[in-house]
């Protein structure tokens, strides 16, 4: 195929997505209370243009207003510029910081838009950073933070984008996904497998993150479902 006639490349737009995570007592076979992890999760609506009825978590795109107005400062900027060295927003050094309060100040904002709750910039961890595959039509650079509200201030659903906000334990969710009675994008099984591996606050709280962008291949999102629907055919939950 000639360069003029291959497919255009979609430029992928930054997004952020907050993982919200609380401890929660999961009732076993035998009645007692078994500690683990719950996430506020949004069923999006199948109209959307993405993710149409995925599973997934508060976020959306950086937009121009959230390049001025922060209400963080200069150090809390420069240890997430820290986090994200090796991501697209330290492509040009001279713009890290700046790039790295954009998607924070995304972060703050969508979560409050879609939630009601207003998170401070020193409760966001950046946690995980994805990119959507270069043969797909909508592109997004989505950087994943993960927070912890206080008791206290309860998650609201406030979205059109969904059709329902819960809270629910991540175990239950990895189990309806493997019974394909939820869909997940595969950066949301991902982070919520590797939720479910370290089990507690206290082990996610004490996780070492050296962030490294996953680009995933052309071709690989096909290639993700077809996986999952072949496990769901074998009986197993594991792709």
């Amino acid at each position: 195929m000639s360069e003029a006639n291959s497919p255009k490349v979609a430029e992928p737009r930054l997004a952020a997505s907050v993982i919200l995570v609380r401890d929660v007592a999961i009732p076993d076979d035998e009645g007692t209370g078994l500690s683990g992890l719950e996430v506020f999760v949004q069923h999006r609506v199948s109209t959307m243009d993405f993710a149409a009825g995925m599973v997934v978590f508060p976020g959306g795109r950086v937009d121009q207003v959230d390049s001025s107005g922060w209400d963080f400062t200069d150090d809390v900027v420069e240890r997430h510029a820290s986090a994200w060295h090796r991501s697209s927003l330290a492509t040009d050094p001279a713009s890290a910081r700046h790039n790295a309060g954009r998607v924070l100040a995304a972060a703050q904002r969508e979560v409050f838009e879609e939630t009601g709750l207003e998170l401070p910039a020193t409760a966001l961890r950046p946690w995980a950073n994805w990119v959507t595959p270069a043969d797909q039509p909508k592109r997004f650079d989505t950087f994943f933070y993960l927070a912890f509200p206080d008791r206290g201030s309860e998650p609201q659903h406030q979205t059109t984008e969904a059709s329902s906000s819960v809270w629910l334990p991540v175990q239950g969710i990895l189990e309806s996904e493997a019974a394909g009675t939820l869909k997940l994008m595969p950066p949301t099984l991902a982070l919520l497998e590797e939720l479910l591996r370290l089990g507690t606050m206290d082990a996610v709280e004490a996780e070492d993150r050296d962030i490294f962008p996953v680009r995933p291949e052309p071709g690989a999102l096909e290639e993700f479902f077809r996986l999952r629907r072949q496990a769901r055919q074998q009986g197993r939950p594991d792709a």
